[in-house]
């Protein structure tokens, strides 16, 4: 998948849903649906995919003024090892996380998240990275994200075990990691944890 092409057409399809969010005049609406499906048209190419499921895809996010979703991730450290939990869906590694569910502020959703994927109860205690998916080599996505990641902490006599969405709970130390899922986590990330519980008073990384 051509990146700067996809990176294009998703912007175009943004303006086009936001344009369409605000405008007043019923030529202007049909005007900027048009450019929404066309954009559609180019994402569908460019994945080689029917452009009906691209449709189903981005229904969510094609009302109102167009935002980059949230995807939230918590960095756990014990004794030089960070843990990382083996996803379900595609058999490799990640952070726990995932999408930001409304109602929720960030740092409940990464409570959230380690009690679903690795069944502990951790507080949160600073974001470390704020990073836009797009201008980083994770894997490519129809969608445009915002992703937080944050520094947490557990008691030692709590044991990680496995959820729903995770067939493995383990730590490891950061040259030895498993195979990471590149569209959730990257190594520099996973670095990026560790300078900041080497140095808690850094500031923030972001894009």
């Amino acid at each position: 998948m051509d990146l700067e092409w996809l990176a294009n057409t998703k912007r175009l399809k943004a303006i086009a849903d936001s344009g369409r969010h605000f405008a007043r005049d019923p030529f202007d609406i049909e005007r900027y649906t048009e450019i929404s499906q066309i954009a559609i048209a180019m994402m569908a190419r460019l994945a080689d995919a029917p452009v009906a499921e691209i449709e189903g895809l981005l229904a969510s996010s094609s009302e109102g003024y167009a935002t980059p979703k949230i995807d939230v991730r918590g960095a756990l450290i014990r004794e030089g090892r960070i843990l990382l939990v083996r996803e379900h869906r595609d058999g490799v590694w990640s952070l726990p996380g995932g999408f930001a569910d409304v109602g929720l502020s960030a740092a409940q959703n990464i409570r959230k998240e380690f009690l679903e994927e690795a069944g502990l109860s951790v507080e949160v205690l600073q974001l470390y990275a704020l990073r836009h998916k797009a201008q980083n080599p994770y894997d490519s996505d129809l969608f445009d994200y915002y992703k937080l990641f944050f520094l947490c902490e557990a008691g030692d006599d709590q044991i990680p075990s496995t959820g729903l969405e995770t067939t493995s709970v383990g730590f490891f130390t950061p040259d030895a990691l498993p195979p990471l899922s590149h569209k959730r986590v990257l190594e520099s990330d996973i670095k990026a944890a560790f300078a900041c519980s080497a140095d808690p008073g850094r500031a923030p990384l972001f894009d």
